[in-house]
C-alpha cells in the first residue's frame, strides 16, 4: 500500500478526499485492473476515518465504474474499457486485437452430434442430421472472457483441423484454406444466467448474469456455415449502438453509425481509432457484425 496522503478537515468532505486519493492511485497504476484494494478496516486505520466514510468513498468509486465490490471478497479495480469500431464482419481474434488484447482459446469439445430442432432449423438441416459441435473457452490476456458453443453442417465441420482450433478462427480457416468467405448473417444480443459449468469456466458465481450473443454466419448464397452461442462475462464486454435520428440534408434515411463492443482490460489506444472513424463519417447504412 502506498504512503498515505493526509486527509484535511475543511469544506471538502473526508469521503470525497479519500475517493480522490484512491482514484489517483488507480489512474497512476498503483493499483491495476483486477487488483484488490485495501480492506475497509485497512483504509480506516490508514486514514483515520470511520467505516461510513470509507464505504461512501468506495460506493462513489463503484458508481463511477472504477471499482467492483465482491461480497465476502473485497473491492477490486474495475477493468478499463475501450470502444471498438466493429461495423463489419469480424471474428474473435480480430475483435481482441482491435481492442489491444491478446486472444487465445482452449478447445473443450469437437465432436459429431445429432442436430436439435433449433440447430437444424438455423442451419437448414433435418432434425437429427449429423452436425459438428465445437466448444471453446475464449481468453483475453490469458483470462476467461467468453464461452462459445458452435454447430456446423458436416460439410464445413470436417474441413476444420482440430489441432488448430485453439489458435485459429473458423472464419480464417475456411476463407484462407478453402476460399469459403463469411459474407453475412444475423446477430442477436440477449441475456442469460450462468450454469454450473459456465460459471466454472468463466470464473463467476453460478447464476451470474451473462451476455449471450447468438449469431448465424453465412457464406455465398446465404448458405449457413455455423450457428453459435457466445456467453460473455458482462464485466468484460458490453455493446454500444450509436444511431442518427435524422440524416440531415438530403433524403437518405437515418443510419446506424456504429455498433461497438466495449471490451474490458484494454488500454486507451482505441480512442484515436474511434475519433478517426467519427471524422471519416458513415458511407451509408451498416449491418451489425457477425463472426
Amino acid at each position: 500500500m502506498p504512503t498515505p496522503q493526509q486527509l484535511l478537515p475543511g469544506p471538502t468532505p473526508l469521503y470525497h478526499q479519500l475517493k480522490q486519493i484512491l482514484r489517483g492511485e488507480i489512474e497512476r497504476g498503483v493499483y491495476h485492473p483486477g487488483d484488490r484494494l485495501p480492506t475497509e478496516q485497512e483504509l480506516m486505520q490508514t486514514y483515520g476515518v470511520s467505516r461510513i466514510t470509507v464505504r461512501q468513498a468506495l460506493n462513489e468509486l463503484e458508481d463511477e465504474g472504477l471499482v467492483v465490490r465482491r461480497h465476502g471478497k473485497g473491492t477490486y479495480v474495475a477493468e478499463k474499457r475501450i470502444e471498438q469500431n466493429l461495423v463489419r464482419l469480424t471474428d474473435f481474434v480480430e475483435d481482441m486485437e482491435l481492442a489491444g488484447l491478446e486472444p487465445s482459446s482452449r478447445v473443450l469439445a469437437f465432436q459429431r452430434e445429432a442436430a436439435s430442432r433449433a440447430v437444424a432449423a438455423a442451419l437448414g438441416l433435418r432434425e437429427g442430421e449429423e452436425v459438428m459441435r465445437l466448444e471453446r473457452l475464449r481468453l483475453a490476456n490469458g483470462r476467461p472472457i467468453a464461452f462459445d458453443v458452435t454447430w456446423l453442417p458436416m460439410r464445413f465441420g470436417v474441413l476444420l483441423p482440430p489441432e488448430e482450433l485453439d489458435r485459429e478462427t473458423i472464419y480464417h480457416l475456411l476463407e484462407s484454406r478453402y476460399g469459403i468467405p463469411i459474407e453475412g448473417g444475423t446477430f442477436e444480443i440477449t441475456a442469460t444466467n450462468a450454469s454450473v459449468e459456465q460459471a466454472r469456466l468463466l470464473e463467476v458465481s453460478v447464476g451470474t448474469a451473462l451476455l449471450l450473443i447468438r449469431r448465424l454466419s453465412c457464406t455465398g448464397g446465404n448458405a449457413p456455415v455455423y450457428i453459435q452461442e457466445r456467453y460473455y462475462r458482462p464485466d468484460r464486454v458490453s455493446y454500444r449502438l450509436c444511431l442518427q435520428r435524422r440524416s440531415g440534408a438530403g433524403s437518405r434515411p437515418p443510419t446506424i453509425s456504429e455498433l461497438r463492443p466495449i471490451f474490458a482490460e484494454a488500454g486507451l489506444t482505441q480512442t484515436a481509432v474511434q475519433d478517426d472513424d467519427q471524422r471519416s463519417g458513415s458511407a451509408g447504412p451498416v449491418e451489425p457484425p457477425v463472426g
